[in-house]
Formats: structure tokens, C-alpha cells, sequence
């Protein structure tokens, strides 16, 4: 990118709407009639998006209630090593592209640091190994690997200008250029919507014109972040949206651990406050912790919904906003069913959760950076391959302080592989896998503490990492999305909202979280008899304007 150039961000291509501007506006995000100052909000669910939804309605002077039945953060979670300070696993979210910038507002408005993550092939990694067939190769950037690795870079972007125009339609993003973005990407909607990633990449001339072998490596270690096969029965729309918004390149870790920005809104004292008193936070509102898990969801009358907990608590409010997975709303909370038309719930239950584990391990010191007197190389590096482990990411906590190996992410087949496994199992399957690739390093003799893994798909609360839409899903995806705009939907249909990773256009990376928990304080401000500044139009004022493509039905 030329000095010149604005950045690129996280700004449509579906709802092209500045969140970052809106947020910074000096007059704020909206307001509520007097007598509706202190009204109590339900936020089922307390990840990013109930957070950043609760926190800004409390600014705004509502009082949010928010439920949770698992973990305060939800899928940002950064798990400490038992005995180490400050040294976590990133179980969750834990690469935040810098294009991110709606998510990374919250990032600084409670400062803190972050830092490059260590992508393959990025200075921040250092050097990376790729194993492919048996095979390793060394290298600290593209151009230090085999040709071949180049040629299936090159046709991935011959394949995105041929098949998606990319060129033209990210410079409109990053001009903010809305017409123009609206143009493009409606024509990308239409032919784009019921076809995979796989058939984007196989019928492209760049890669027709390879070997089934460039396909192949493209899938399996690819690069930025690592393969992608596992994102080839998706709609090609969500992979388009991700190279786009550049949310798979100059991505930031946040130093300690990512799971501070859901507990430093938790625990924000905000300085212009509306009708609450100074020293104000979410935590102080709810005596220091969320209330239960939510059992019901149900109408009393036009303008109440009774919220039952798990212990049979209830609380009578004339809005709510869910932010949990949306197949919860059908299995684990008993929710009216009249409260969504069935097309939302046709959308809701239709929804499709990628699968994913991680295993870490704590390592007694940064012990990688070590370096193989008979190479010259360092003993071990970020490692895509296609073995079991499918990506080891090395985390460099200091000279003097223990490090972290993730050693391995998989998702998908290759996560089921590990479901049924303890960690132990999964240490020493993961082990096995890099000894292959690095015969001469005891990886073992470094590890201390316990491990941390995770599954996704085994909570019970999560079922899933995140979203995946599959062709032919734009339509559900519209559905949930431009639910927050509720002026045209029955008296019954209305005071309920949606937010979160599976309602965004964008799952994986926070900012589509956030970005719906905003559209949803609008929502919830409109429902109540608010508004927003004239000088400062929120997602719903520009609706219209801006509103995401429409397929026929």
C-alpha cells in the first residue's frame, strides 16, 4: 500500500456503514426519552457482542442485564498456565486484523498493547516451515521458498481480479466509495451466493491452467494464515468478504491476551456517563456478576417479554437482545415461537458452525530461537503442514519468560479427528506429528505445566467456533442480519434482537460481532422512543440507503 492510499477496513461490502466514525462522533450514539432513562435491557450472553452492546446502552443511560451461562467473553477466552503470570492460551479469537476497526475501538479505549501475530511468512514469525508430501521447506518470506509456492500465490490473486474484480471493488472500500461498493457487490452477490470456494478456485483459468498439486497446496498449507481447505464448502461470498476487508493479513494479538477486552468492558467506568452516577460499570450494576444462564423466552404482552433464568428466576422487559449462538435459541432456551416469523427462524436453525481445536503447550523458555550450528537456522519455526497438526503457531513471551506453542489449530475433519481424545492424547499425537518434521528437537523436554486444549464443537454453549456460510445461504444470512430494522415486522415480532459472530457478515474475527452489537443498540434505542443525533446518522437512520443486496425468493 502507497502512503497515499487510506487503509483498508472493515467497511461493507454488504452494509457499507462507517462504525469506527460513528463510534468517535462527539455527540454520541443516540438517546432515550426521560422517562425511559434506567429502563432495564436483557443481553442474553456476555461475548464481545453482549459486552459491546451492554456497555454502550449503559453510556446511553438504559440499564442492560445481562445473563450468561458459561464464561464471561464467550469465545475470546485467554486461559491462563497455571503458576505463570500472565502467560495464556488463546482459546478462541486470537488474530485481530488490523482492518478490524470497530473491534480494535475497544482495544484502545482500554489500552491495551498489542502486537503482530506471528503469521507464517511474517516478520513477526520469524521464519516459517512448510511440510508438504514428506517434504519441508525453510523460509522467512514467499520469495525464500520454491517457486511453486509463488505460482500458487499468483494464481490465487489472478483467480480473485478474474472471478471477483477485486482490485477495483477493494480500492472503493478503501475510498469508502458507497455507491460503487454497493454496485460491485451485488453483482458478485447474484452469481457468487450458491457456489463454493472450491468451485471458485478449480474453474478460475489461474488455477486450471496449474497442476491439481498447486490446488492441493493451496488447501493444504496455503498462506497468510495457513490452508484453506477447510473453508472450500463455504459460500465463495465468505471467503470474498474475507480477503476484501483484509481480515486475512496484518493481524494484531493483544499482549496478555484478548480476553481483557470482554472483562476491561465489564469493568469500565465510563466518563460521560448519561443518568448514571460517576464510577458507573456494568459490573457495578449487576453487584459484580452476570445473572444465570436463560431458560425462557416468552411474550407476556405487546410490549413484554419475560425472561426466566435457569433457576427460575424472571424479569419483565419491554427489550431484549441475544447474543449466543442461534441454535440455543431452539435447544437450550425455550423461546416462544411467535417471537421470530418463521423465515428468521427458517435462517436461525439453518446456520452452520465450523468446527475447531487448538492444543498449547508451556515451554520453559523461547527455546526456538536457538539456532542449528549445522544449518545456521533456527531449530524450529511457525509450521503449516499436512499432518495432524496443521498449524504450529510459537508465541515469544521474552528471553526470561516461559513461551507457548500452540501445536496444533485444525478445524473442521480435522478437528473431529480429536474430539474424542483427552489432552494428553492430543499433546502426544501433536508431538509425534513435529518430531517428523524436526527430528533433531525435543520439543517434550521444554514443555511445563499442564497443557490447554479446547474443542469448539463440544460446548455445549458454543457448538461450533464460528460461523461458515454454505451456497445458497445469503438469504438467511440477510434475514438475521437486517432483523435490527423492525419499523415493517409484526407488534409480536418486535423488542427481540440479534447479535453476534453467526448474525454478522463476517464470523471469525470480532469485528463482525461488534459491528451487529452496534446495529442492535440502535435497535434497542429506536424500540424504546430514542433516537440518534442528527449530525451522527446510526446503522438504521441510513438503512435505506445502505441496506444489503436483496436476492429474489
Amino acid at each position: 500500500m502507497s502512503p497515499e492510499q487510506p487503509p483498508v477496513t472493515a467497511f461493507g461490502p454488504d452494509f457499507p456503514f462507517p462504525y469506527d466514525d460513528w463510534l468517535t462522533h462527539p455527540a454520541g450514539l443516540g438517546r432515550v426519552p426521560p422517562d425511559r432513562l434506567g429502563t432495564e435491557v436483557v443481553v442474553v450472553g456476555a461475548g464481545i457482542a453482549g459486552l459491546v452492546a451492554a456497555y454502550e446502552l449503559m453510556r446511553i443511560g438504559l440499564r442492560p442485564v445481562v445473563y450468561e451461562s458459561s464464561h464471561l467473553g464467550g469465545r475470546l477466552r485467554s486461559q491462563p498456565f497455571e503458576g505463570a503470570d500472565g502467560i495464556v492460551a488463546e482459546l478462541g479469537g486470537m488474530r485481530f486484523p488490523r482492518s478490524s476497526t470497530a473491534f480494535h475501538h475497544y482495544v484502545d479505549l482500554l489500552g491495551l498493547p498489542t502486537a503482530p501475530f506471528p503469521n507464517p511468512l511474517t516478520e513477526a514469525a520469524g521464519s516459517t516451515v512448510i511440510d508438504l508430501h514428506g517434504r519441508t521447506y525453510y523460509g522467512r518470506t514467499l520469495a525464500d521458498l520454491p517457486p511453486f509456492f509463488t505460482e500458487v500465490a499468483d494464481a490465487w490473486a489472478s483467480a480473485l481480479e478474474e472471478g471477483a474484480g477485486f482490485t477495483d471493488l477493494q480500492q472503493a472500500i478503501r475510498e469508502r466509495d458507497v455507491g460503487r461498493i454497493r454496485a460491485l457487490w451485488a453483482e458478485l452477490v447474484e452469481v457468487w451466493d450458491d457456489r463454493t470456494f472450491y468451485d471458485f478456485v478449480s474453474t478460475s483459468k489461474a488455477f486450471s491452467d496449474l497442476s491439481f498439486a498447486h490446488r492441493e497446496a493451496f488447501g493444504q498449507v496455503g498462506f497468510g494464515t495457513g490452508g484453506w481447505d477447510s473453508d472450500f464448502p463455504n459460500s465463495m461470498l465468505e471467503i470474498l468478504r474475507v480477503v476484501l476487508t483484509g481480515c486475512d493479513e496484518d493481524q494484531l494479538l493483544v499482549v496478555g491476551g484478548v480476553e481483557q477486552v470482554p472483562q476491561g468492558l465489564w469493568t469500565r467506568t465510563p466518563d460521560d456517563l448519561v443518568h448514571w452516577p460517576a464510577g458507573t460499570s456494568l459490573s457495578s450494576l449487576h453487584g459484580g456478576g452476570t445473572r444465570p444462564g436463560v431458560a425462557r423466552l416468552h411474550r407476556l404482552d405487546a410490549d413484554t417479554i419475560r425472561v426466566t433464568d435457569v433457576y427460575g428466576g424472571t424479569r419483565d422487559v419491554s427489550a431484549v437482545l441475544t447474543t449466543c449462538q442461534s441454535w440455543l435459541l431452539s435447544t437450550q432456551i425455550d423461546t416462544d415461537e411467535s417471537l421470530f416469523g418463521q423465515e428468521v427462524w427458517m435462517a436461525l436453525d439453518r446456520t452452520r458452525y465450523m468446527q475447531s481445536t487448538k492444543t498449547f503447550v508451556m515451554v520453559d523458555r523461547p527455546f526456538w530461537r536457538d539456532v542449528d550450528p549445522a544449518t545456521g537456522r533456527e531449530v524450529m519455526s511457525t509450521t503449516l503442514t499436512d499432518r495432524l497438526t496443521r498449524s504450529t503457531y510459537l508465541f515469544d513471551n521474552g528471553p526470561d519468560r516461559p513461551g507457548v506453542i500452540c501445536l496444533s489449530y485444525s478445524w473442521m475433519s480435522d478437528s473431529l479427528k480429536m474430539l474424542p481424545y483427552p489432552v494428553e492424547k492430543r499433546v502426544e499425537l501433536a508431538l509425534g506429528a513435529l518430531r517428523k518434521i524436526y527430528p533433531t528437537v525435543d520439543v517434550g523436554a521444554h514443555v511445563i505445566g499442564d497443557p490447554i486444549t479446547v474443542t469448539w464443537e463440544s460446548d455445549p454453549h458454543s457448538l461450533g467456533a464460528f460461523k461458515g456460510a454454505l451456497p445458497g445461504h445469503y438469504r438467511y444470512n440477510r434475514r438475521m442480519y437486517c432483523h435490527f430494522v423492525q419499523d415493517d415486522l409484526p407488534a409480536a415480532e418486535r423488542g427481540i434482537f440479534m447479535a453476534g459472530d453467526d448474525v454478522s457478515w463476517t464470523p471469525a474475527w470480532a469485528e463482525g460481532a461488534v459491528q451487529t452489537a452496534l446495529n442492535a443498540v440502535w435497535g434497542i434505542v429506536a424500540h424504546l422512543g430514542g433516537s440518534t443525533p442528527p449530525d451522527n446518522p446510526g446503522p438504521g437512520d441510513r438503512f435505506a440507503e445502505l441496506a444489503p443486496p436483496a436476492l429474489p425468493d
